[in-house]
C-alpha cells in the first residue's frame, strides 16, 4: 500500500469526495464511518475506478474510547498511516437547555476528543519518519460564536486553534496541519443538524469543490483553507473582529432560525 490516508466520515459528503480524490491521485486508504453498508459500496466503486486499496472499519467515533480502538486495530495490521484526514462531525440546531444532553456531549466527543486523540496517537508515527500530512475539518462556524449551535460552533473554535497550534509546534519537522473551514456545504450536515430550510443553506457549495480545496491545501501545507463561501461571505468574515459582539451575536442568531 502507498500514500496511505486515513479518513474518517468517509460514507458521505465531504468524507466521501475526499476518499475520491485520494483514490484519483493512486493513494490508498482507510475509511471509517458508522454506516458499513455505505463504506462497502465506496470502497467496491473506488477500487473498481481506481485500482487502489481500500480497507474499512465501521466504527461510531462519538463513543468515549473508540479513537483508541480505531487506532489499535490499524496497528494490528501493520498499516502505515501517511495522511490523517479529521473529517467526521456533526452538529445539532436549537437552544441550548432544550437540546438533548447526551447528544451534545457525542458531538464534543466526535468534533474535539476523538479527532485530538486520533491526532495524538498517530504524530509519534510521523515524527519518527520525519513526513506526514493531517487535515482537519473544521468550519468558518469557528471564527465566531454559534447562538442556537452554541456547542457545534464552540467544537469547530477548538478544532481550528488545535490545529494551528500544532501547525506552529510542527513546523520544520517534515508533517502540516492544515485546517479546513468550510461554509455551508451540500452534505448530510444541515439535514442532521435540522439546519435545511434555514437561511444559511439557501446557496450551499458542493462537496467535492470543498474537498477539493481542502486536500489541495493538505498537500500544499497550508495552514487555513477557506471554502464554500460567497464573495460577500468573505468579506464579513474579515469584518467579524470590528462588528460588535452583540450585532455579531444576533445576525448568526437569525442565519441559523428557519
Amino acid at each position: 500500500m502507498k500514500n496511505i490516508a486515513l479518513i474518517t466520515g468517509a460514507s458521505s459528503g465531504i468524507g466521501k469526495e475526499l476518499a475520491t480524490i485520494h483514490a484519483e491521485k493512486g493513494g490508498d486508504m482507510v475509511l471509517v464511518a458508522r454506516r458499513k453498508e455505505k463504506l462497502v459500496e465506496l470502497k467496491s466503486d473506488l477500487e473498481t475506478k481506481y485500482s487502489v486499496s481500500v480497507t474499512i472499519i465501521s466504527k461510531d467515533l462519538s463513543v468515549a474510547g473508540s479513537a483508541t480502538e480505531l487506532f489499535e486495530e490499524i496497528q494490528a495490521s501493520g498499516t502505515e498511516i501517511n495522511f490523517l484526514i479529521n473529517n467526521a462531525g456533526f452538529g445539532l440546531r436549537g437552544y441550548f437547555q432544550e437540546l438533548p444532553w447526551e447528544r451534545q456531549q457525542q458531538m464534543m466527543q466526535l468534533n474535539m476528543i476523538s479527532l485530538s486523540e486520533l491526532t495524538y496517537l498517530f504524530l509519534p508515527q510521523m515524527m519518527k519518519r520525519g513526513s506526514g500530512r493531517i487535515l482537519n475539518v473544521s468550519s468558518t462556524a469557528s471564527l465566531m460564536p454559534g447562538p442556537l449551535q452554541a456547542v457545534y460552533f464552540a467544537t469547530k473554535a477548538y478544532v481550528t486553534f488545535l490545529s494551528n497550534a500544532l501547525a506552529e509546534e510542527l513546523k520544520n519537522t517534515g508533517i502540516t496541519v492544515t485546517n479546513l473551514m468550510p461554509g455551508a456545504t451540500e452534505t448530510e450536515f444541515a439535514k442532521t443538524a435540522d439546519m435545511e430550510n434555514t437561511e444559511l443553506f439557501k446557496n450551499a457549495f458542493s462537496a467535492r469543490g470543498v474537498a477539493s480545496d481542502g486536500y489541495e491545501g493538505m498537500m500544499k501545507g497550508k495552514l487555513d483553507v477557506i471554502s464554500g463561501v460567497s464573495g460577500s461571505q468573505k468579506i464579513l468574515q474579515y469584518m467579524i473582529p470590528f462588528i460588535p459582539k452583540k450585532t455579531l451575536l444576533a445576525q448568526v442568531k437569525k442565519m441559523q432560525q428557519a
